[in-house]
């Protein structure tokens, strides 16, 4: 069969703004706790999950930044 399948051939150029956009991991308070490097945002957060009750989906974490391709 002589049929084209689509798979991982040309694909969209999606234009650049000019604008560098980055990305983070998202890290829990436990990563947080142990991090060598702490930041501000993250000693905010782990002082925040530290209360009783609290609950919590994670905080960006800018020592995990990177640019996208």
């Amino acid at each position: 069969m002589a049929g084209k399948s689509g798979k991982g051939k040309g694909g969209k150029k999606i234009e650049s703004s000019g604008r560098v956009q980055y990305t983070m991991r998202i890290v829990e308070s436990s990563t947080c706790a142990v991090c060598k490097q702490q930041c501000a945002r993250g000693l905010r957060y782990l002082e925040r999950m530290s209360q009783p009750g609290t609950l919590g989906k994670g905080v960006p974490c800018i020592l995990t930044r990177r640019k996208l391709t």
